[in-house]
């Protein structure tokens, strides 16, 4: 497989509990390769599981965590993620939760950033994180312990109280950006938006997904390059869809298990928007609404919250 030419290497250095842009510093990159990036929960396995099928040919369902390697992921043993990289024949697509600026750019490597509206990502990861196993759990405490950045300080891997107080912890305290600012909602969305119009750079939104997911599908294969025949596009389209995801989630997510309490079927959870209206309490929307005009152009925050098929393509839309 062709080494990649570097073009840039990354502007910003990331670590949280999770995630470390480190890992990308003697990851083997290739000229083809594919990187999804996005915040947590915002459509990152649905994406890959769109894009492994468009790699593949195929809707067979295929184990995501060890098709795709995450670079930045801080709880395997070191060197895991290069050894299962450097095992791959097939066209790579790799995983990350880092802002693009956090991430070396190479010549010819494709980006994919899926976006969501952050009340919607934040309910979804309150989920994400209720459901950890003991397991999860101790790893990250351990990460926790032996990281001087954190110095053994007490952090709420599961939540303590119910989503209504998740998000105003989210929004306020240390969830959004699990313990690096630069690995927040605002700085990740900021960053990708600030390259949607590098031709090797690609925004979907997960609303767009859900209301259109072959139009979206068709436009991931046209900028991939990848030519799939018409007869086998039906097939694709189904085998994406939440239902189907669900179905297969074993096969999808082996791993899991070890992860999250009801393995695969549990980390798909619901797959919808809008849950949060009922349960945030109405000064922390607020203060969101706040904070989008703080830290967004408006373009960028109707991107976020709309998705392209309402506020427009990204790469046309003003700073």
């Amino acid at each position: 497989m062709q080494q990649a030419r570097l073009v840039r290497p990354a502007t910003r250095h990331v670590r949280s509990l999770i995630f470390d842009s480190a890992g990308w510093d003697d990851f083997p990159v290739r000229s083809d390769d594919i990187v999804i990036s996005t915040y947590a929960k915002c459509g990152t396995t649905w994406t890959q599981r769109i894009v492994g099928s468009l790699v593949f040919g195929s809707a067979a369902p295929f184990p995501v965590q060890d098709s795709s390697p995450w670079p930045d992921f801080r709880m395997p043993p070191p060197g895991a993620m290069v050894a299962l990289g450097e095992s791959q024949t097939h066209r790579r697509f790799l995983k990350s939760h880092l802002p693009f600026d956090a991430l070396p750019v190479y010549e010819g490597v494709k980006f994919i950033h899926v976006a969501r509206d952050g009340r919607d990502a934040a309910i979804s990861l309150y989920n994400h994180k209720l459901h950890y196993t003991p397991f999860t759990v101790e790893r990250m405490e351990e990460l926790n312990r032996e990281d001087p950045k954190f110095g053994g300080d007490h952090v709420p891997f599961v939540p303590e109280g119910g989503p209504g107080q998740h998000f105003h912890d989210w929004l306020h305290g240390w969830e959004n950006a699990m313990g690096d600012e630069g690995a927040n909602y605002w700085v990740m969305e900021n960053s990708f938006w600030a390259a949607r119009r590098d031709p090797n750079v690609l925004l979907v939104h997960f609303n767009d997904l859900k209301a259109d997911r072959e139009g979206e599908m068709r436009r991931i294969a046209g900028f991939l390059g990848i030519d799939i025949p018409e007869t086998l596009w039906p097939e694709l389209v189904e085998a994406a869809g939440f239902d189907a995801m669900k179905k297969k989630s074993d096969d999808l997510l082996p791993n899991a298990v070890n992860i999250w309490k009801g393995g695969g079927d549990t980390f798909i959870n619901k797959g919808t928007n809008g849950r949060w209206r009922d349960v945030y309490d109405p000064q922390d929307l607020a203060d969101y609404d706040r904070m989008v005009a703080a830290e967004f152009s408006p373009s960028l925050a109707a991107w976020c919250e709309g998705g392209r098929l309402v506020a427009g393509d990204p790469r046309e839309l003003p700073d």
